[in-house]
């Protein structure tokens, strides 16, 4: 059986071209290193020949105990879990309710819809200096105040580590792929795909990962770096 050869260009061309999003390797096929980022960054899920579908992906233990973890039954909220759901919800209305604000007052603003093909988005050097190279930081900013909105998105990955950063804007995370954490000083929070996570303005946190990570990230205000 002919063994196959996958390169960065090969798989944009799957991903990007043919529009695919799963790719069945055939035993002894060769996907390059920077060919298996591409994949990720690209939304392209790669399937190993020799993978068995039981077990769980490459998460690190604090994610396979999360899985693992049967579901806890509902129960009645000690007074501190219910204060902290409240500021979550506090600071969720507040926001969204100044982004209507803020659009309402706004009569200039075009009330358009916007679309963004997030398979080809080319992501950047992260442009902030966090003295960490080895973690190839990368995001691409896809919704900003240029299109009119109050708050922004975009892509971010990052590889292997972790680094230090101060919110002074709220933001949420949508898991795409790989295992994000985010390292408070009363707990890490483990996201894995599907996952949403809220942080609040003022956060002292850590992104971290412990192999790779890609995450769609809303902020609010789009500004926020003015």
């Amino acid at each position: 059986m002919k063994r196959e050869l996958y390169t960065a260009e090969i798989i944009e061309k799957l991903a990007l071209e043919d529009g695919q999003t799963i790719l069945a390797l055939g035993k002894g096929d060769i996907v390059t290193p920077l060919a298996q980022d591409r994949a990720r960054e690209l939304g392209l899920t790669l399937i190993w020949p020799e993978q068995d579908q039981r077990d769980l992906p490459a998460w690190s233990g604090a994610a396979q105990a999360r899985v693992r973890q049967p579901q806890p039954r509902a129960l009645a909220p000690s007074p501190a879990t219910d204060d902290l759901e409240n500021k979550v919800r506090r600071a969720v209305a507040n926001a969204l309710g100044e982004a209507i604000s803020s659009s309402m007052e706004n009569d200039a603003r075009s009330h358009r819809v916007l679309h963004v093909d997030g398979r080809g988005v080319r992501m950047q050097p992260f442009p902030f200096n966090i003295r960490r190279p080895e973690m190839d930081v990368r995001l691409a900013d896809v919704i900003t105040s240029q299109d009119g909105a109050p708050m922004a998105a975009g892509f971010m990955t990052l590889h292997k580590g972790q680094f230090s950063w101060t919110l002074n804007y709220d933001e949420l995370e949508y898991v795409i792929a790989g295992e994000l954490h985010i390292i408070t000083a009363e707990e890490t929070i483990v996201g894995l795909p599907g996952d949403v996570i809220f942080i609040p303005k003022g956060s002292k946190i850590q992104f971290a990962t412990p192999d790779w990570a890609k995450f769609l990230y809303v902020t609010y205000p789009a500004d926020w770096a003015e």
